[in-house]
């Protein structure tokens, strides 16, 4: 696991429950349209943002190793 993630929430796939937000709020934040989205493209890698990916009900956020750019979330198959 690299010490940092690219986190990214795809608009067109969130539906705003803010679980995001709610869970980890020094990452994440609202857009304009009230989406969760990342507050840094880039994030410090953490069990805390990782188990905000693994809980958003519509899997709208994927993480990626930001050097190499291998998905850490969701995994490969």
């Amino acid at each position: 696991m690299g010490e940092s993630w690219k986190v990214t929430v795809d608009p067109r796939v969130c539906v705003r429950t803010g679980l995001c937000v709610a869970s980890a709020p020094k990452e994440f934040g609202f857009d304009e349209q009230g989406q969760g989205r990342a507050i840094s493209e880039t994030v410090s890698a953490s069990e805390e943002v990782l188990e905000v990916a693994e809980s958003c009900p519509i899997e709208a956020i994927s993480l990626a190793d930001a050097e190499s750019g291998e998905p850490v979330f969701p995994p490969e198959s």
